[in-house]
């Protein structure tokens, strides 16, 4: 199940915005929604690249993640398999035009139920993240 798709302007070309995925260190700095950090234990970022990393909540607790770069064109797309639980794969497009990139973040879930439920919490999230994605982009 898809979760809902979300789309972000950004005032700045395709190829900056990629170079915040593309460096491990920017990545980890806005990786994950309002108050989250990260530790990354594996980050290759090619694709069929591992991603291993620890998100750490505001509520204090410590979240696992594992994910695969399925598919990585430069400038124009991220394709992450999550494989640890909950299961899903993020595409994220960037088209741009007069130097003003679109953002567009889709989910796919495995576990319909998962996404359903999770359905607002998603939205917020997945917001908050490109939030923190533009604020790495234009800082």
């Amino acid at each position: 199940m898809t979760a809902p798709s979300i789309s972000r302007s950004i005032y700045a070309p395709a190829e900056q915005i990629f170079a915040a995925f593309s460096d491990a260190e920017r990545l980890a700095r806005w990786w994950g929604p309002a108050g989250f950090t990260n530790t990354f234990e594996i980050c290759e970022f090619d694709s069929g690249g591992r991603w291993v990393y620890m998100m750490h909540g505001p509520d204090g607790k410590s979240y696992p993640n594992e994910s695969v770069f399925r598919e990585i064109a430069p400038n124009q797309k991220v394709v992450i398999e999550h494989i640890a639980l909950p299961k899903y794969t993020l595409t994220i497009t960037l088209s741009e035009c007069d130097g003003v990139t679109t953002v567009t973040w889709e989910q796919v879930f495995e576990n319909q139920a998962f996404a359903v439920r999770m359905r607002d919490f998603l939205e917020t999230a997945n917001g908050q993240n490109l939030d923190r994605l533009t604020a790495e982009v234009l800082c």
